[in-house]
Order: C-alpha cells, then structure tokens, then sequence
C-alpha cells in the first residue's frame, strides 16, 4: 500500500506540473514576425522546415510570418517558373494554426511586394539586418542586389504587420523605413499611393522586371500609362476641388473603395471615390502586365472581383489589347488590311495568337521617306486622344506627320465640322479600337504610315 501510495502521489505530481505546462505550449505564438539586429538568413530552399514547393512551381521561403488560421503575409525568398532566381518579397499565403503553411496545391503565394523585381538572386543568396540598422539583400557571390540604405539611423528591429508592411522601427517603436512607401504593383488595404509614387506593372506573370504599364497620382488626379515616347495614357481620372492643405495628393485603397484625396487627408472626406466591391476576407490590388488593375478576394481560391479601370468600352480600351497596330472590335483582334485582296502592308506576329498584335511587312525608313504614304483605316479611333494639333483638317494632319520622321501614324477626328478638327501625331502605334460615329458623336479615322515598296 504504501508503494502505491507513493506512486500516485508521483502520477498526481506528473500531471499537476507536466499537463499546465503543455498548455502554456500551446498557447504560445507559433508565427515569427520581428527580427533583432544582426541576424541574417541563407537562400537554401533544400533546408527545412520553412521552404515550401507549391502546385504552380513556386518556391517560398518565409524569413517572417504575421498570424496563424487563414491567409497570411509572410516575407522572405520567392521565385516563380525556372526557380533560377528569386525576389526577397512579401507574399500572402495559407497558414494552420501553428503558422505552417498548407494548402500547396489550392493557395499559391500571392506576391503584393518585392525588393529586388530588377535584380533577381540566385541561390545562396543572403539576406542580412545588420548591426548598425541597414537591411541588405546580397547576391550569392556577395554583391548588394538591394538595400533600405537605414544604417545609422538609430534602427532597433525588423517588423512585418497584420497589414503587410514591412518596417524598420527605432527604440521608441517609430517608423524608419517601410516598405508601404515602396509599392512595385499592388497595393494592401489602408495603402496610401502617394503623389510622386507610382505602380508598375511587371512584364509578365513569371517576369517580376518592370514593365510597360504604370499608375500614377498627380495634382489632376488617377493616370494610368503605357510607356512611351512621350508616356501614352490610357486612364484619365480628373479631379477637381478645393485645395485645403499643402500635403501631398495620393489614394487609399479601403475595403470598398479606393478613395482620392486632393491636398487634405482623413479625417476629411475623400474628394472622389471609386468604388469596389465590398470583401469579406483578404485582398489585394495589383496592376497587371495587360495594364488592368485588378482586385484579388481569396474565396477558397483567390478570385478577380473588380476589375478597377475597365470603363463601359471595355477591353478595347487597353493600348495592348491587340498588340500593336491591331484592330480590336468586341474584343476581337485583326491586322489592318487583312480582309482585303490588296497590297498587304501589315502581318500578325503569331497567327494562332491574334492578340500579340500585327508588324510592318516592311519597316519604315527615314531615308525613303518619299516612298511613304497612309493606309486609311475609317471608323477607327485610338485607344487615347490628347490632340498634337487643333482646329485643324485632315490634309494638314496628313502631312506633319509625313515631314516628321518620328510618326507612324496620324489619327484625325472631327465633329461636324471636318475643316476644325483634332490631329493626334503617334511616334509608337498601339491598339487600336474600332469606332462608332453615331453613338461616339464625333468622327475619327486612323492614318498608319507605311512603305510603298511591299511585299505583295
């Protein structure tokens, strides 16, 4: 009895101290969002337990993680495609309840963020919160691929958010440097785009470089742009009111809207609003390498539910929509001339996909510019219009644009009037879009220069 006694007395003793103490386990934090001074990490994705493969090929491996149950932002080394190089990047992906991530094959990593978009690293790569406060990205021979330049300013730790932003803080918990001031193409809930910032799109789904589409805010309002020679827009938001403070324009993305704020700042109203569907889980607003800016609502899967700049003309409207010098009508795409038996002086660049656009049979030259002329293409207009000259008619269109080395093409449209019209000079041709006089209220016709001499 007295043998049993005592081991009951240990059994009770085991479970009054080992079970407490499971619980105080359990409720532990499992994520790791902070990070101290001098700490560094390997680009090893062969190293576990972080680094994971998902369904679409990309590799991630988070340095930090904020939360646990749902979608999460996480940051650290990401590559989409070869896997030959990778973005230092912060991303949104699914996590369980200890901050694992699952779901490889359903949830792929939704970058909103990345350092390095221009300068990929390989393997081996280093990522390094230094002493003296400089956040620093190393290639995997040792050279800088990026840096926040913070070194000596008084840096105390690395913080990632619930919302996204990646932050260096000082000792009184002050922002030094954050990435929200950075945006490369997307923005988060209670992101600001400010004047002098701007989105850029990336060239392609698995090419993080900097591409063609931009957004940007200025003192007139939203523009958005396809680069050029000069920047051609093709989404104009003008807004007008009155100017109450001196602090800089900029928009807001919000749950429901992304709202416009000329010269003031909350609490004051916004001064023009676009709305978006209300979300009732995450979400994320990218402008994408097609220059639509859309936004991302994760329902079981991540899904487009507002599709922000498409106006009532639709995907027409886009400067790429058809490649250049392609005709889109209802979404439809066609090289100018195709249909007729004609010289032919434009073909598509791919026939299976009309969509990447048409090219000169013969390209233009300088030098035999008098072996040039216009193809007439009538009841088609250009995806934007800022006139080059006004009150104007079509022959004196015609022919700046022949004297000008630099235009490949004159777009003039007039209303009732065909002697005072408009005349747009394009030194590079996008999309065009066909046009509909009675329901546009005004006419337009495309002048595409071309070489005489081509191939028929």
């Amino acid at each position: 009895m007295g043998v049993e006694l005592v081991l009951s007395t240990c059994i009770l003793s085991f479970l009054f101290f080992f079970v407490p103490s499971l619980n105080l386990i359990s409720a532990q934090p499992f994520d790791y969002p902070t990070a101290k001074l001098s700490t560094s990490w390997i680009n090893d994705p062969s190293v576990p337990p972080h680094t994971v493969h998902f369904g679409d090929g990309s590799i991630a491996t988070p340095v930090l993680l904020r939360g646990t149950l749902g979608q999460r932002f996480a940051c650290g080394f990401y590559c989409n495609g070869k896997c030959d190089s990778y973005l230092f990047a912060i991303f949104l992906v699914q996590t369980n309840s200890i901050s694992h991530i699952v779901s490889p094959t359903v949830s792929f990593p939704q970058v909103v963020w990345s350092a390095n978009r221009d300068h990929p690293v390989k393997i081996n790569a280093t990522l390094q919160l230094t002493s003296d406060g400089d956040l620093v990205l190393r290639d995997a021979d040792g050279s800088v691929a990026w840096s926040t330049k913070t070194a000596g300013k008084s840096v105390a730790g690395l913080n990632l958010t619930d919302t996204g932003n990646l932050v260096l803080f000082n000792k009184r918990k002050e922002v030094v440097w954050q990435s929200f001031d950075h945006p490369t193409d997307a923005l988060l809930p209670g992101q600001k785009l400010l004047e002098g910032q701007k989105l850029i799109a990336s060239v392609s789904k698995t090419d993080s470089r900097a591409g063609v589409h931009s957004l940007v805010v200025n003192a007139k309002g939203l523009f958005a742009y396809i680069q050029s020679n000069p920047p051609q827009p093709y989404y104009e938001l003008y807004v007008y009111g009155e100017e109450k403070t001196n602090k800089p324009n900029y928009v807001k993305f919000l749950n429901g809207s992304l709202d416009y704020y000329l010269h003031s700042s909350e609490p004051s109203a916004p001064t023009h609003t676009i709305y978006i569907p209300p979300a009732s889980s995450e979400q994320y607003m990218r402008l994408e390498s097609d220059g639509h800016l859309r936004v991302y609502e994760w329902k079981s899967k991540w899904e487009v539910s507002a599709d922000v700049l498409t106006g009532f003309a639709g995907e027409c409207t886009y400067p790429l929509a058809c490649g250049k010098y392609s005709i889109c009508a209802n979404g439809q795409c066609s090289c100018p001339g195709a249909s007729s038996s004609t010289v032919r002086f434009f073909r598509q660049i791919r026939e299976k996909y009309p969509s990447l656009g048409c090219a000169e049979i013969t390209p233009l030259s300088c030098s035999a510019s008098k072996d040039q002329s216009f193809v007439e293409l009538k009841d088609v207009a250009y995806f934007t219009f800022n006139s080059s000259i006004a009150n104007t008619d079509v022959n004196k269109c015609k022919s700046d644009c022949l004297k000008s080395c630099s235009c490949k093409a004159a777009v003039f449209r007039y209303g009732s009037d065909s002697t005072k019209g408009e005349c747009l000079l394009l030194s590079e041709v996008f999309s065009l879009q066909d046009h509909d006089s009675e329901q546009r209220h005004y006419n337009s016709t495309v002048y595409l220069k071309v070489q005489k001499n081509t191939i028929k």
